[in-house]
């Protein structure tokens, strides 16, 4: 089906919260498309613990004229002003609007303007066993413990580099597990630098004070990190390497990830100028490709607060107030060098490098290990010889890694950006049917704009 938008939001974190809000409240049609089930992206996941910020801008979304699109992934963008999205194997959602029911896996979306706020992922480096079971990402343990995993007395590891580990932690001892050691890759020295930089953002200096007071029973480690996990099915105990050290952490999980990438593949897609793994973005958050804008996490790993002030401003500058997007950028600038000195902060050891052995699997998609990555020099003669990257994520997961393993340079993003069904691929895009119409109108009558 189609349907017809003034501007276009793609990501429902904060960022993307954000500017359709701002952008509904400027007057404007706006549409809202995310593939998680509910708002709120990574970060802002349902739960007893969400912040009094994330129930505030919930509210104004819920209030809002916002047509949402949940459970929905865009997976093409053929031409400007146009993408393309399919239903995410999901549910029909309370959160999707009602003319666009679970009779359609196929959407075509056409808008003035378009807002990309996909946020970030993390990143994962190889050592031997990661790939037992209960060695996870810190966000995915964290997203399975909000969706329920029990974890009361299981005893926990979490390493790797970031503000995230803190947060995670936090949330699992909140959750009675047993938080073993936090271990952060980072010298100390390094962290200390970063630290100066807190003072002046006060309210993360006290969340992070609050985070050492839930854990202050814990251990926390720097200049330390995993080199294998170690079990028969599952994970049984870790060891851990400080310096000329190393030993063995019993554990009933690992959660492990090393800070964060920001998804950028759309951006890319659509032409939009990378720069040291970022997009490239002018005082007001336009991209290089008049009428798209970017917001949040692929701008900048730099938070919450940032993410939703650059989903204002973009979504003010997208709506035709740039007055009021450039006075709200003076702000943007000053918390920049948080950006900066986060990035300093997380800078991986090179020594990580060494983690993987040669039998190491370092694309799970494909099975491809360490040693045959090796034999290479470069990620598209990898690909061609050992399929890395081209299985279901698409190279999101082994990317990354390759990048810092072996110095490579990973492109050629191309279309369909998630695996798509044939249908999805080849079947004509149908405009919406009368009854949708009227479906539509029946539900949001003032703001109802579907392309005839």
């Amino acid at each position: 089906m189609k349907w017809s938008f003034d501007i276009l939001v793609v990501g429902a974190g904060p960022a993307g919260i954000a500017a359709a809000v701002t952008a509904a409240r400027a007057g404007q049609h706006v549409g809202l498309v995310d593939d998680n089930p509910a708002p709120g992206g990574q970060i802002w996941r349902t739960g007893a613990h969400l912040p009094a910020a994330a129930r505030q801008w919930q509210v104004r979304l819920d209030a809002s004229s916002v047509v949402r699109l949940q459970g929905w992934r865009v997976f093409d963008c053929p031409e400007p002003g146009l993408v393309v999205a399919e239903r995410n194997g999901a549910p029909w959602s309370r959160y999707t609007d009602a003319a666009i029911n679970e009779n359609h896996d196929c959407a075509e979306l056409h808008c003035g303007a378009l807002i990309l706020a996909t946020g970030a992922r993390e990143r994962f480096l190889p050592f031997p066993g990661w790939t037992l079971q209960n060695v996870m990402g810190a966000g995915g343990l964290d997203a399975m413990v909000r969706g329920g995993l029990p974890v009361a007395g299981k005893r926990v590891v979490v390493a790797g580099t970031g503000p995230l580990l803190l947060a995670v932690a936090a949330h699992l001892a909140r959750r009675k597990a047993n938080v073993a050691v936090i271990c952060e890759q980072a010298p100390w020295s390094q962290l200390a630098r970063f630290a100066s930089h807190m003072f002046a953002e006060p309210a993360k200096l006290w969340q992070g004070v609050q985070y050492r007071m839930t854990l202050r029973r814990t251990r926390y480690l720097t200049g330390t990190w995993p080199i294998a996990a170690l079990g028969r099915d599952r994970i049984e105990a870790v060891t851990l390497r400080q310096g000329g050290k190393q030993w063995d952490v019993d554990c009933d999980y690992l959660a492990c990830g090393f800070h964060l990438v920001p998804n950028t593949e759309l951006a890319e897609l659509l032409g939009c100028r990378i720069e040291n793994g970022f997009v490239v973005t002018d005082e007001v958050l336009q991209t290089s490709i008049p009428g798209i804008y970017c917001a949040g996490e692929p701008n900048g790993i730099g938070g919450v607060e940032l993410s939703l002030l650059e989903g204002r401003i973009a979504a003010l500058a997208a709506s035709g107030s740039a007055d009021i997007a450039r006075s709200l950028a003076r702000q943007r600038r000053r918390k920049l060098g948080f950006v900066r000195a986060l990035e300093q902060a997380c800078a991986l050891d090179p020594r990580l490098r060494e983690l993987p052995a040669q039998d190491t699997i370092v694309c799970r998609c494909e099975d491809v290990r360490h040693a045959a990555l090796r034999e290479h020099t470069g990620w598209r003669e990898a690909k061609l010889h050992t399929r890395c990257g081209m299985g279901p994520c698409q190279g999101r997961i082994c990317g990354p890694a390759t990048e810092f393993l072996f110095n490579w340079r990973v492109g050629s993003v191309r279309p369909p950006l998630f695996p798509s069904s044939v249908a999805s691929l080849v079947s004509p895009r149908e405009p919406a049917t009368g009854a949708e119409i009227l479906a539509a109108a029946n539900a949001s009558p003032e703001n109802s704009k579907e392309t005839p």
